[in-house]
């Protein structure tokens, strides 16, 4: 008893001395793999045998090493390695890596990313072929002469007007709500091979119905036909108001084209309707091939009837109305196989909520022409070398708009889909990553401008005068392309939930602040002026977007339209 006593005694103390000298410390990791574990028969106690490691060999002080590391010679591998591991380099080195990541996770192209970008590319090309179609007939045109190139300019505009003010917006409203009756089919319909109220017998075979589809092309029909004959009729009265008089030799020519064109505005009107269904559907394939086979038809047919059967600018205006007439069957044929066409009865109420909802965007629609026109206006009474510059800035302004159109359309029918149909999640993720998408084609048209505004400019024009002026506002153009693509993409998405009337009053307010700020800045710093009054239109547009949106909670709260079971 007293024998082994006195050896854990002394066995005890022995290891109390090792701890002492940091031995025990120094080893932990080493000898973690190694340790026994032994148990003495008397005691309850247990020792753990640590093996002793062996004391470093060329240990240096800190002080020791730097000195050391200040004799070698100073080279240019050296140095990067000590600039990427000095703690300032590091830090910043380990920020980027961290941000990186994120940024790729805010704007990675998810599924709902692909989606938008499919619906938006066709419908930008199909937007593209419209202007392109202007440019062939300006291009043939433009062979007899400058006084028809004239009059043909003159009745095209006062036709693009019309259609701006009252065929887009039943192109908007077809697509909303037609996107939502979609939607609403799709939660409430609990038996796919049924024929009730979203199905009709047609011929043998069972055709979805859409009463939002009939509706919006029986209003196309009557307002084409209403456009067809005040275009024919009032030519005349509409040359006087464009300052055409009876003696300008342009006035003969530009009345004789806008008659003849007016037969264009039933087909435009309904196969605007036709193309909003397919945008419901969201299927902006089907109008791209429809719209580039009546434009590629009245490619071939203009120089045939304007040179080859001598008919001149009455040869382009018809031309041009069959091209329309090919569009608005290829579009009515393909819907025709989709769903039915043709309503049981009409219904009153739709009709009026049709009616109700394009008043109020044609009150938008005015809101924006008159602001831009005033800022025309205003560009005009600088000169005509300015106002040329002007013209060559807003052209390019506008043009690149067709790319944040198309992704206003394709956040338009996605979000009508998901927030009519009850899944807020989705429509908040919609809204989100159009907005996402749209900035980013905002930044890099923008850059895109930057690089090459210089140049493109020169295409319009060889005067170094007005291509000095048309450069300087390149600040304008370019800088202003992500503020514009943001206030695009916001008109989509206020039409996605159907947000007509603060569409409507919004741009009425956002409009009137633009007018008094070009009256007061235009006449005291001239393009600068009309320059920075434009730029307030469009940065107001997304302020009043972003505030009804808040773009940091929820989208808008609404009453849904009337759906199709009531």
């Amino acid at each position: 008893m007293t024998s082994s006593f006195s050896c854990h005694h002394i066995f005890s103390i022995y290891s109390l001395q090792r701890r002492r000298r940091g031995l025990c410390c120094s080893t932990t990791l080493a000898s973690s793999k190694t340790h026994k574990l032994r148990r003495n028969p008397n005691f309850s106690a247990r020792h753990r045998v640590v093996p002793r490691a062996s004391p470093p060999k060329n240990r240096r002080t800190p002080l020791e090493s730097a000195t050391e590391e200040s004799k070698r010679p100073i080279t240019r591998e050296r140095l990067r390695k000590s600039d990427t591991s000095s703690p300032t380099a590091q830090n910043f080195v380990e920020s980027i890596s961290r941000l990186l990541p994120r940024l790729r996770n805010r704007f990675k192209l998810d599924e709902l990313g692909f989606e938008i970008l499919s619906i938006a590319w066709p419908a930008a090309f199909a937007l593209a072929a419209d202007p392109i179609a202007s440019l062939v007939d300006t291009a043939f045109v433009g062979h007899l002469g400058s006084v028809e190139l004239a009059a043909v300019g003159v009745s095209v505009s006062v036709f693009n007007l019309v259609s701006k003010l009252f065929n887009v917006p039943l192109l908007n409203i077809t697509t909303s709500f037609v996107a939502e009756e979609q939607a609403l089919l799709r939660k409430n319909s609990d038996d796919s091979n049924r024929i009730g109220q979203d199905q009709m017998l047609v011929d043998g075979q069972t055709k979805k119905y859409l009463p939002s589809i009939s509706t919006s092309l029986a209003l196309a029909a009557g307002i084409g036909i209403a456009e067809a004959v005040a275009l024919s009729v009032g030519s005349g009265f509409l040359m006087n108001v464009m300052g055409i008089h009876v003696d300008s030799p342009m006035r003969a020519p530009a009345e004789h084209f806008l008659t003849l064109r007016a037969f264009g505005a039933p087909p435009i009107v309904i196969a605007l309707a036709a193309q909003g269904t397919f945008r419901g559907f969201m299927d902006t394939k089907t109008p791209l091939y429809a719209v580039g086979a009546g434009n590629l038809l009245n490619a071939i047919l203009d120089p045939i009837l304007i040179f080859l059967f001598g008919l001149g600018i009455g040869g382009a205006a018809i031309a041009t109305v069959i091209s329309e007439y090919l569009i608005a069957f290829i579009l009515l044929w393909k819907l025709n196989g989709r769903v039915s066409l043709v309503a049981p009865e009409l219904d009153g109420r739709r009709v009026a909520l049709y009616l109700n909802t394009v008043g109020l965007l044609v009150a938008r629609t005015l809101a924006v022409l008159v602001t831009m026109t005033l800022a025309t206006y205003m560009a005009a009474r600088e000169g005509p070398v300015p106002m040329a510059s002007h013209q060559i800035c807003i052209q390019v302004w506008l043009a690149v708009s067709l790319l944040t159109d198309a992704l206003a359309l394709a956040g338009q029918a996605l979000l009508a889909s998901g927030y009519s149909g009850g899944n807020y999640d989705q429509a908040r993720q919609v809204i989100y990553r159009v907005l996402q998408i749209g900035l980013v084609t905002g930044i890099s048209l923008a850059a895109t401008l930057f690089l090459g505004f210089g140049a493109f400019s020169s295409l319009f024009t060889t005067d170094s005068e007005v291509l000095e002026i048309a450069r300087s506002g390149i600040l304008f153009v370019a800088g202003s392309q992500p503020v514009n693509a943001i206030a695009f993409v916001l008109d989509g998405l206020y039409y996605g939930v159907s947000d007509f009337t603060y569409a409507a009053y919004s741009m009425v307010f956002v409009g009137l602040i633009s007018l008094v700020f070009l009256l007061v800045a235009a006449p005291i710093f001239g393009l600068a002026g009309v320059w920075a009054g434009l730029f307030l239109f469009m940065a107001l547009r997304v302020a009043a977007g972003l505030w009804r949106f808040k773009i940091f909670g929820i989208a808008p709260n609404r009453n849904i339209p009337p759906n199709i079971n009531t």
